[in-house]
């Protein structure tokens, strides 16, 4: 079995090399092949090479190609997420190259480029949702795993921004800012109805409809339920008769449900989310007590927005957002039997304006100014009976920002991407964040980008005031940002029509890093900017798309991510990520086999051991219009049966989680 995944990798290589030269089929559509206009003076050099390069909105906040980014850009779409079986947004980001996950079965942790703190709530990377920020305003976290906003199902395409997006977006765009673009109801044409079942008495349910009138409305309302039982577990460190002999079965429980409406007419598109999910502490985090099913953590979000936007002329345009969230975590945790609830409420509103101008002389500018008000920062713990208080702590807060990017073609074939942003917060100051970008094109099909920018994460409510003598811990007005300087050099190749390969190779630094110690003077633990980290590292990746309908991807990363102040290699930091995908038809355009292959890297754990090397390999098996109007999907998650272990967070008593073996998945959606 140890040679099981890395005999399967490479039969999946053989046939993503083989697929190159698999004849074409003459009733297929060429994937980058537009019609080529008759001046060809005027052509791009995708288009003189007869490609069509993929446009993205995320990296500059406007629609551009990938190749004139001013970063290293990753696009998963609809069809992707169908074909490989993901089942949440933490199963699509795992799939792109530098990107991996750490799950300590409550939440799901994404871990960029070597940086992969366990239990930071991903509050590293920003989260969009149609553009809309999806950090929350207690812990600046970012919900990945089930307890993700939206059912993927409905999500179009996601957009990966690689490397820092504070010049345009603020905090949080500290690695990466994940842009998750949903269906519009011109998509659905009519509605949806969706079942899944799976392992562990997993079962989903969705109804989605959708529709663009004769008038112009556009409209789509979508509604998902969600209800899992879970694995049984055994952990050794529980491993005794007080504790069940460390099993624990009926506390891995995972149950959400969640809403999406959209409406859109003229230039206006009003979106509004609902999303709540319950889950069961079965590795006991916080020190609750073992294999007590009454242990859960609920968050419950919602928001609206409100977006305008308008052309003024052939090369002005003005956006206008107004949006309002609410964020809720409710805990249920059981101590020696007593019910404790630490609970948190957020509520903010905010607005952004934007306006572009160009192309003029050469320049793409883009304007824009932010603000948002944190009208409700809340933290409570308290023991239910015997009524006991630990913590009542209610905040406020606003922010402010100011932006402006401009993008000059100095030449045809070479761009100067520039932009700065200024960020004021009311807690601590203000900070400017520039990003610069030279991209050049020397001939066709070839772009160089090299990059540079920096970013920041805003110390969050969490770090700054939770304070209870109980757990002997205070809180830290004097906190400053975490920051990051980034240096990138991406070197990008189309090979004829059908393969596109990449090498990137970056450096960071970061300076005050946040982390909790202890303070001598006392004995409570307290959050300081301490630490610093570097890291350098290089990725490759090759893409294609045949007209025989194969399409496959492989990456490559190397991250050597240390703290600078010891010199030792980071926690739950893999040295080494390989990446596969593969899609192969089967029967043709209807029938179609994705196979995923990643493997990872040993990691550092916080006791200073390693969690070991794995291989996972997924399989599905997707079928469209077979019978008509029906779509069916067959999936097996680590086919291998790998046993594999994550590394655990500070809140923990493992040191290692162990992750789920063989599981399955079927799905069935009929269109209506």
């Amino acid at each position: 079995m140890k040679f099981a995944a890395p005999v399967s990798s490479a039969v999946v290589m053989i046939i993503l090399i083989l697929g190159a030269n698999l004849p074409n089929s003459p009733a297929a559509t060429d994937w980058r092949a537009p019609a080529a206009p008759r001046d060809l003076t005027k052509l791009a050099p995708e288009e003189l090479m007869n490609i069509e390069v993929e446009n993205v909105y995320t990296a500059s906040k406007f629609e551009q190609k990938v190749t004139e980014a001013p970063s290293s850009v990753s696009i998963v779409t609809a069809d992707e997420i169908r074909k490989y079986g993901y089942r949440t947004l933490a199963d699509i980001l795992r799939s792109l190259k530098s990107f991996y996950v750490t799950y300590d079965r409550f939440y799901s942790y994404i871990g960029v480029r070597g940086f992969g703190r366990t239990g930071d709530y991903n509050s590293r990377i920003l989260l969009l949702l149609d553009g809309h920020r999806l950090n929350d305003n207690l812990y600046n976290a970012a919900l990945l795993g089930t307890e993700f906003v939206v059912d993927v199902d409905l999500i179009e395409r996601v957009e990966v921004i690689r490397g820092p997006g504070s010049s345009l977006y603020g905090n949080d765009a500290f690695f990466a800012v994940v842009n998750v673009i949903t269906r519009r109801g011109k998509d659905l044409a009519g509605g949806e109805l969706s079942g899944a079942a799976g392992s562990f008495d997993s079962y989903k349910g969705r109804l989605s409809l959708g529709r663009l009138l004769g008038n112009g409305l556009e409209a789509l309302a979508s509604g998902t339920v969600y209800d899992s039982s879970g694995d049984s577990h055994f952990y050794k460190e529980f491993d005794s008769p007080a504790t069940n002999n460390g099993n624990t079965s009926n506390t891995d429980f995972d149950r959400f449900h969640n809403a999406l409406g959209k409406v859109s007419y003229g230039g206006f598109d009003l979106e509004g989310v609902y999303s709540s999910r319950t889950k069961g502490l079965a590795a006991a985090p916080f020190g609750v007590d073992f294999n007590d099913p009454r242990n859960q953590g609920k968050d419950t979000w919602w928001f609206v927005d409100l977006k305008y936007n308008r052309s003024l002329g052939s090369r002005v345009s003005v956006t206008g957002r107004l949006f309002y969230d609410s964020y809720d975590f409710d805990g249920h945790f059981i101590y020696g039997g007593v019910v404790n609830r630490p609970l948190g409420y957020g509520r903010w509103w905010g607005g952004e304006a934007q306006a572009a101008a160009g192309p003029f002389m050469g320049h793409r500018l883009i304007i824009g100014t932010e603000y948002r008000d944190n009208t409700r920062q809340e933290q409570v713990d308290f023991d239910e009976n015997p009524f006991q208080s630990y913590i009542d702590d209610k905040r406020r807060s606003d922010i402010w920002a100011f932006y402006i990017q401009d993008e000059y073609s100095i030449l045809r074939n070479l761009i100067l991407n520039a932009g700065v942003r200024y960020d004021h917060y009311s807690t601590f100051g203000g900070t400017v964040n520039p990003r610069i970008a030279l991209i050049y094109t020397p001939v066709e099909g070839t772009v160089f980008k090299f990059l540079y920018g920096s970013a920041f994460r805003a110390p969050n409510v969490l770090e700054l005031y939770y304070a209870t003598a109980a757990s002997k811990q205070k809180g830290n007005l004097s906190l400053q940002p975490e920051t990051i300087d980034t240096y990138e050099l991406i070197y990008e190749q189309y090979l004829g029509r059908n393969i596109r390969g990449s090498i990137d190779g970056f450096y960071y630094k970061i300076k005050n890093l946040i982390v909790q110690v202890i303070d001598p003077a006392d004995g409570f633990s307290v959050y300081r900017n301490l630490d610093n980290a570097d890291a350098k590292g290089v990725e490759l990746e090759l893409d294609g798309k045949w007209d025989s309908g194969i399409t496959g991807r492989a990456s490559y990363s190397y991250q050597d991510a240390r703290n600078s102040n010891t010199g030792e290699p980071l926690v739950n930091s893999p040295r080494n990520l390989a990446k596969l995908n593969l899609t192969v038809p089967l029967y043709r355009d209807k029938v179609f086999l994705g196979i995923e292959e990643q493997f990872t890297d040993r990691r550092k754990t916080l006791a200073g051991r390693y969690a070991k090397v794995f291989f996972v390999t997924n399989l599905t098996l997707f079928s469209r219009d077979l019978l008509r109007n029906l779509e069916l999907s067959a999936s097996v998650y680590n086919l291998f049966d790998y046993n594999y272990y994550d590394p655990a967070g500070t809140t923990n008593v493992q040191d290692i989680i162990q992750q789920d073996g063989r599981t399955f998945r079927i799905k069935l959606t009929y269109r209506f």
